[in-house]
This record gives C-alpha cells, sequence and structure tokens, in this order.
C-alpha cells in the first residue's frame, strides 16, 4: 500500500517540493515544470485522500497545499533518496536533461543573502546555448528576499554570470566549483567584484551537493 502511494509517477518530487517550502498550486508547477497541471492536480488530490496533505484556503481564498503529520514524516525517505542520487547515479546521466527553469527556481530557494551587500542586487545569469526565449533569468535579492525573473526586471544589474547551462548545473550539483569553471574558460563574472567574489557562498546549491560522490 505504501508502494502504491509513493511510487507513481511525480509523487515523491511533489513532496520534495512540499518538503522544500512550495505550498501554492504555480510553486509546485515551477519546482516539476514537465509535469502537465492536469496531473499535477490529480496527484495532489490523490495524496490528499490518503491523508499525506492537506488543502487550506488562505485569507485570499487561495487553496494552499501542506504536508499532513504523515507528510512530514516522510522528511527523511524523500530526502534519502535524493542523497542516494549524488552518491551513486552517474554525473553524465544527471546532465543529460537539463531545464533552466528548474535550476534558477531551486538557486533561487537556496540562495543565502547574508554574503551580498545591503541594498538590491540583481544577478543576471545567461545561457548563450538556449534559444533567447530561455537564455536570460534575473535573480532579485532586496531585504533578505529572492525573486526569480524571467524577463528583464527592469534594475541594473549587479552581476552578470554568462556561461553554458550544463557548467552552472554542475555547479549546482556540487560537481564542481565556480573557480574551476570560470579558470577553464566555461563561466565569466562581469559586475560588482564584491558580489562576484563571494558567488560561491552565496549561490543556491542542490541540498544535497555537499554529499561524497561514489561515482563519476
Amino acid at each position: 500500500m505504501a508502494s502504491e502511494i509513493l511510487c507513481s509517477r511525480w509523487t515523491t518530487l511533489i513532496i520534495r517540493e512540499l518538503l522544500c517550502g512550495a505550498t501554492r498550486f504555480n510553486d509546485l508547477r515551477r519546482g516539476v515544470p514537465r509535469m502537465s497541471p492536469a496531473l499535477l492536480s490529480k496527484r495532489l488530490k490523490e495524496l490528499e485522500r490518503v491523508g499525506v496533505i492537506r488543502t487550506v484556503r488562505n485569507p485570499n481564498g487561495i487553496n494552499e497545499y501542506h504536508l499532513s503529520e504523515a507528510g512530514e514524516d516522510l522528511r527523511p525517505i524523500i530526502l534519502g533518496i535524493g542523497f542516494w542520487g549524488q552518491r551513486w547515479v552517474e554525473s553524465r546521466l544527471s546532465l543529460k536533461n537539463l531545464d533552466p527553469s528548474l535550476l534558477m527556481w531551486d538557486m533561487r530557494r537556496n540562495l543565502n543573502p547574508q554574503p551580498l551587500p545591503p541594498k538590491r542586487c540583481t544577478i543576471q545569469f545567461q545561457y548563450p546555448e538556449l534559444p533567447p526565449s530561455r537564455q536570460n533569468w534575473w535573480l532579485v535579492i532586496d531585504a533578505g528576499q529572492v525573486d526569480l525573473c524571467g524577463f528583464d526586471p527592469g534594475f541594473e544589474v549587479d552581476l552578470l554570470v554568462t556561461g553554458s547551462l550544463r557548467s552552472m548545473t554542475a555547479i549546482w550539483m556540487g560537481l564542481t566549483v565556480v573557480r574551476q569553471e570560470v579558470e577553464a574558460g566555461r563561466l565569466s563574472l562581469d559586475g560588482d567584484p564584491r558580489i562576484a567574489r563571494a558567488i560561491q557562498q552565496w549561490l543556491g546549491l542542490s541540498p544535497f551537493a555537499a554529499e561524497p560522490r561514489r561515482v563519476q
């Protein structure tokens, strides 16, 4: 019965998003961008029916999804799958199907504002090999809050990070570090030198990035 509840496609990823703090339908969609809205809605109803999540209407009349006690009890299981994948899934497989929206969404979620200057900072990421509509992404950090934009927010850019999606994903996964990618010519940093020097400290990495790998 537990396998029937948890092992259908996408279910563990939906629970992961809820564990990471997503509560609204559109935020869940951004965390699983290849899942259709109809299937996401179906899975949420199934998880609510079996008591893993509960739906709450907020003061604005918008439905929010929260883990129940049973859902929160899945935390070590879901995170354990992630740590296992970091240890044992070959990097060439992990870097095969890349998605800039998913990468940037997770970077936004895990970014650490503390090393950044105490002002609004706008950091643009540019992936030249992608189609024009998916090349540019902006992270706007203001008063400790981090927003992700897929369009120019209109603020002066403090740092422009240019490189391949594969290179940035490898950094996010902990397979390499910014300095190595810059020295190899696969990544360039243009703008405020203070922000550039601290990038490895503020950049939002995967929560599994520090896990030692057992395969290459």
